[in-house]
């Protein structure tokens, strides 16, 4: 018997050859998510099942009457907590929006992906208001990694719930949001493949923001074509059982590696993973330059009054923390409340010094198809090495969002697809030039399988 399909494309293949029904699909993932001995109770926060059940079987009908549909008709997608679906309440992982009035409306991220075929399975667990990269939540627990799950390991977050409805089989994809690595962060620590697009390439509206210069709307899949697949449905753009890409096509790419400041404090796991990745891409016949960009060095200096989600998340939430502050994730709600350490001057002086780094971004970009760095520099620690932390950082969240600061600042589009070798999951970051088009850095060359 051959194996069940697990990526988008091989589950959009499966049905329009009859081999599988939607709702095969939609039953099997929700399987897995009431499980009791799995992570479902933690991945998910609501599930919609009659209603994925009515869709899945609407779409069968669809093709049994051979009645056009979309390619990714009847797959299931699982939804973060901080989109609005019609019909249900956006928490955003928190308790302080618990009793909120249900939307009214999809966001027109999910709107789209509706129109290409997808079926919401569930809103996914997260971070509360996205503000860490760790994935740990106080409120409604945190889902563990599929990596020595024995161990209870981290997810990585926001997207936590995302990323391991992918693992574990309860979705074909994962959307979640992205401002400093939400997405990347995840599915490099679980063995996934996460993506942000450009910022503002698809539309934010009807999501919880942190911050509104960096949020960015992404996905985690199994391979780069789940996400490609992914991020032409959120985006609107017509999708086929075509958008795969195949290796060796075309010219060889020209790669930077960036071997200061995103490679310090690596631990060994994770520097021999990704030599062994570079060796692997110079073997296929990739062009691999090794490159410097001091001006990275001025990134904590500049982020040392809380960059752009502090005072950004601030100002959304002041009037809910006036009221409801004990309601809130003590750790979360520190670093929402250091909007206050800056001023106007601060606040403007960032964005020039933004606009800066991008212009410089970009010079050093010239010439390269991407530039490569580790996406995280040490392997998933466990849950409870952290759960206690209070007020004070974890410092996993730091190291994560340090190697990721130079993307999300110059809001370049990014894949971090994962490195397989048996060991603990780790993943290779691609960032492409300012303002690329996602398909692009996606399947330029067809080169992400190697």
């Amino acid at each position: 018997m051959s194996a069940a399909p697990q990526t988008l494309l091989s589950m959009a293949q499966a049905v329009a050859e009859g081999r599988l029904r939607s709702r095969d699909l939609i039953e099997q993932a929700l399987d897995r998510i009431t499980n009791a001995h799995g992570e479902g109770a933690r991945t998910f926060v609501t599930v919609h099942t009659e209603a994925a059940r009515a869709a899945a079987d609407e779409s069968d009908q669809q093709r049994r009457q051979g009645r056009p549909v979309p390619a990714l008709s009847g797959l299931p997608v699982s939804v973060k907590d901080l989109f609005d679906e019609a019909g249900s309440v956006t928490r955003a992982g928190s308790r302080v929006l618990e009793h909120a009035l249900a939307a009214t409306q999809d966001a027109p991220a999910i709107a789209n992906l509706r129109k290409a075929g997808l079926i919401s399975i569930g809103r996914t667990n997260m971070t509360e208001f996205a503000f860490s990269g760790v994935g740990i939540n106080p409120h409604t627990g945190t889902p563990a990694n599929p990596w020595d799950r024995a161990s209870q390991r981290i997810p990585g977050g926001s997207s936590s719930g995302a990323a391991i409805s992918v693992t574990d089989g309860m979705a074909a994809i994962g959307i979640g949001s992205d401002t400093g690595g939400s997405c990347r962060i995840p599915a490099a620590l679980t063995g996934l493949t996460g993506y942000k697009p450009t910022a503002s390439r698809i539309s934010t509206a009807g999501t919880v923001p942190l911050s509104f210069t960096l949020d960015s709307i992404g996905s985690l899949g199994r391979t780069v074509s789940c996400c490609r697949m992914a991020d032409r449905a959120l985006s609107g753009q017509a999708v086929t059982l075509a958008d795969t890409t195949e290796p060796g096509t075309g010219s060889a790419p020209r790669l930077a590696v960036l071997r200061t400041y995103v490679t310090k404090d690596m631990d060994e796991t994770v520097a021999r993973t990704y030599e062994q990745a570079l060796h692997r891409l110079e073997q296929a016949g990739a062009i691999l330059t090794d490159i410097a960009f001091p001006e990275l060095e001025t990134l904590p200096d500049l982020n040392r009054l809380g960059g752009f989600p502090a005072p950004e998340s601030l100002t959304w939430h002041a009037r809910l923390i006036e009221h409801h502050a004990d309601l809130y994730d003590p750790f979360v709600l520190k670093r929402i409340l250091r909007g206050r350490e800056q001023t106007a001057v601060d606040y403007i002086t960032l964005r020039l010094r933004r606009d800066a780094l991008i212009t410089r971004a970009a010079e050093r970009l010239d010439g390269y198809d991407a530039i490569l760095m580790p996406t995280v520099p040490i392997i998933a620690p466990r849950i409870d090495a952290l759960h206690d932390e209070g007020f004070t950082p974890p410092p996993t969240s730091c190291c994560c969002a340090t190697r990721l600061s130079p993307i999300f600042w110059t809001a370049a589009p990014s894949a971090s697809p994962a490195i397989n070798t048996g060991r603990p999951p780790s993943a290779l970051w691609r960032w492409g030039s300012i303002g690329e088009m996602s398909g692009c850095l996606l399947s330029r060359h067809g080169w992400n399988r190697h």
